[in-house]
């Protein structure tokens, strides 16, 4: 059993899952084939024993967890109400608040209920999109679709609900259309087609292709394309039985303890694993399910997706190709189906459609390769400012190997990268944790310790609210320096600790989004396997479940409130809900006493260097741009009305392209710093072209990071005569412990 504090970026209205590209993927479905609903019983009856025995604060099973259960699970069912009729719902209704009775008595009449009820929905449904799609549409129609699931009825009679699946369709066939018509329009170009035919003689064969259709001709290719897409996308709807449809109503029990507790069937317990030792391969993205889309969360550093440098965060994916085939659209379609999709052998190319954040809409090529786990390790570059050298740490994620005691560990690694700066005349250092999800709780303390003497890096209550606190023991410092700690709201449980632990020590300034993710909980994996002497039900799978709550030596929880940054600066996603704050059931915030501890005192310049971080940033007009885009990237994301006639459509792209232009200087800056790597690292890279690409492109990326630019300026800001003169190198230090965070 290990202990993990798992980061998942996810929204619990519905069932999601924070993806890796690049596994074989993890599912909340089991493949079992074979139906035994004695099997189905034993399974609640194990979920409901090991949570209430195991959770750290689990909640009551009654009629409030029983209506907060029949809303995730029939919006899990249909979160876009396109199967269920008013009728349907008004007859599971009845159940709303039997549902506690029924997991504890293992009486499984509301699932058979929602099932039957589900598959005959869906068989009829089938007809639907074939009929809508065996003539044309009429784009000159004035008319709209809302996409707003949560607000929208049910419909109330099977016309109401051929009306819905009609406005769907045409909404993808819509922008399918719009495409190739923009690039019919381009094609009329010459200065268009000779850009093209210098970087591909294929896209230009394209255009020429494109040119010669008619309206027509174009418009019955995205009706036949859909119809593909949907075809596909029911046949494996088809596929799926009884018992993967009972996982996703397994999942909404588990999930109304906490967002992070979790049923992993047989295949997903064992892909989970896989997860953890961080070795990926695929296109280097993660994803999550948002209602029928599927969206890019984050990106793998150093994967083809983040090499590409075109897929960003937020980015829905409307529709997956194979190279130069017809894309399929996949909305609608199940994340793991999606994923299927996207995967592929080494070399061959996936073209994306994505939704870009900004509402425009965009076909990204990436040529699939493996995504090396070097990039998941600590990496260091060293910076050059009015003279003085820095250096910079970038943590992707607190690992270790629990399988060898001679593996990768990050806080060894992170010790290396510290002597290597020092051995380079550093004067000061940043680390940067942006997108850190967590990791090992051992390579955190670890980590901390080596900016101070000794003294609590975190406490840590348990199920029986024993408390427990880790600490560092070595008075030995790695670095006594000038340190800033780079954050965003995607960092998250162990990247919390380090950061929440050297604030209050007043050891580091924490410089970033206005706060952290917000996850201050641990889970354990149970095998469920362990609690039934009886074998002939086969392999039961595991839970995931949180045991343990992590909190700050100032005594405060990082749950829900994360780490304020002592210097807060706009980004793109400052106004959009992505934390563990804006999940409806994560748990809530508390207190407990303060840890004993010392303030390091050895920092000169902390107060001004903050003060004058946040006048800088105030002043700055490209920080002013980036907090503009911000706020008309959220606004976008509240727009869910979308026009299905062409004309209108058209338009409504063009203004937001347009309008997107202008934050597209912000991709396009510069701060004028000069980044390198170590030494050691220059004579690999002489001979590992891969590495030195990587390399080159981490420093291109850090040259236009404007948020590295204001880091390395807090680090100017907190010299003084006797620090700018000299660093005085530290003895390294090491610890040991057992335990594990994150994901």
């Amino acid at each position: 059993m290990k202990t993990i504090l798992n980061f998942m970026r996810r929204n619990y209205k519905i069932l999601l899952l924070v993806m890796a590209l690049s596994l074989a993927f993890w599912s909340f479905m089991p493949k079992a084939k074979v139906v035994d609903p004695e099997k189905d019983k034993l399974l609640l009856e194990l979920l409901t024993f090991v949570i209430q025995r195991g959770h750290y604060d689990p909640v009551a099973v009654d009629d409030e967890f029983s209506k907060g259960l029949y809303k995730d699970y029939v919006q899990a069912l249909d979160p876009s109400k396109r199967f269920f009729l008013q009728e349907d719902i008004d007859a599971f209704a009845k159940y709303e608040l039997d549902l506690d009775d029924q997991i504890k008595n293992r009486d499984l009449t509301f699932f058979d209920l929602t099932y039957s009820k589900l598959m005959q929905r869906i068989k009829e449904s089938e007809g639907y999109y074939k009929t809508i799609l065996s003539k044309p549409f009429n784009y000159t129609i004035d008319e709209g679709f809302d996409t707003d699931y949560d607000k929208l009825p049910y419909a109330k009679n099977t016309t109401e609900l051929k009306e819905k699946w009609r406005k769907q369709i045409k909404l993808s066939t819509l922008s399918s259309l719009s495409n190739k018509l923009e690039l019919q329009e381009k094609a009329k170009d010459p200065a268009v087609r000779d850009s093209i035919a210098k970087n591909s003689k294929k896209k230009e064969k394209d255009l020429v292709e494109i040119e010669s259709k008619t309206f027509e001709q174009l418009e019955k290719e995205t009706r036949e394309n859909s119809l593909k897409s949907l075809d596909e996308y029911f046949s494996f709807v088809d596929d799926l039985d009884r018992n993967d449809w009972f996982a996703v109503f397994v999942n909404s029990i588990a999930a109304r303890f906490d967002p992070h507790t979790s049923y992993f069937a047989p295949d997903d317990k064992e892909r989970f694993d896989v997860s953890m030792s961080g070795k990926l391969e695929g296109i280097g993205a993660r994803l999550q399910k948002k209602n029928d889309y599927t969206e890019i969360t984050d990106l793998i550093s150093g994967g083809p997706a983040w090499r590409q440098k075109e897929l960003e965060p937020g980015d829905q994916i409307l529709k997956v190709a194979q190279g130069n085939k017809e894309p399929v659209d996949v909305v609608g379609m199940r994340l793991d189906d999606v994923v299927k999709k996207i995967k592929g052998p080494k070399g061959t190319e996936v073209r994306l459609s994505v939704k870009k954040t900004d509402g425009t809409l965009k076909v990204i090529s990436i040529i699939r390769d493996e995504v090396e786990i070097e990039e998941t390790y600590a990496k260091s570059s060293i910076v050059i400012k009015d003279g003085l050298k820095y250096g910079i740490i970038y943590l992707p994620k607190f690992y270790i190997d629990f399988e060898d005691r001679n593996g990768r560990d990050a806080a060894k690694d992170m010790a290396l990268e510290v002597d290597r700066l020092k051995a380079e005349g550093v004067k000061g250092i940043v680390v940067d944790v942006r997108d850190n999800g967590g990791g090992s709780l051992k390579t955190v303390v670890d980590i901390a310790g080596l900016f101070i003497e000794e003294g609590p890096i975190v406490q840590i209550k348990s199920a029986n609210k024993r408390k427990e606190i880790l600490s560092d023991t070595d008075k030995k410092v790695q670095w006594d320096g000038p340190l800033v700690i780079m954050v965003n709201s995607f960092s998250a449980s162990a990247s919390e600790i380090l950061a929440a632990a050297l604030q209050d020590y007043h050891r580091a300034v924490i410089i970033g989004s206005k706060q952290t993710y917000g996850k201050g909980t641990v889970q354990n994996v149970f095998d469920l396997n362990q609690f039934v002497r009886n074998t002939s039900f086969g392999d039961l799978g595991a839970l995931k479940t949180t045991t343990q709550k992590f909190y700050r030596i100032n005594g405060g929880s990082t749950q829900l409130e994360g780490v304020h940054s002592d210097i807060a600066i706009p980004d793109r996603y400052a106004y959009v809900k992505m934390g563990e704050r804006d999940i409806d059931n994560a748990m809530g915030f508390d207190k407990i006493d303060k840890a004993n501890y010392k303030l390091w005192t050895k920092q000169y310049n902390f107060d001004a260097a903050i003060a004058n971080s946040k006048s800088r940033v105030s002043k700055n007009e490209a920080f002013k741009l980036i907090d503009e885009n911000a706020k008309w990237i959220n606004d976008r994301s509240e727009e869910t009305v979308y026009t299905l006639k062409l004309d209108n459509f058209q338009k409504e792209q063009k203004e937001l392209e347009l309008k997107a232009k202008k934050y597209k200087a912000l991709a396009d800056y510069s701060n004028h710093l000069t980044f390198s790597s170590l030494p050691y690292e220059d004579a690999i890279t002489a001979k590992d072209t891969v590495l030195k690409e990587k390399r080159d492109r981490w420093h291109e990326s850090l040259a236009k990071d404007i948020y590295i630019q204001e880091a390395i300026n807090v680090l100017d800001d907190l010299q003084n005569s006797e620090t700018k003169a000299k660093v005085t190198p530290m003895v390294g230090k090491k610890k040991k412990d057992k335990t594990v965070v994150g994901s």
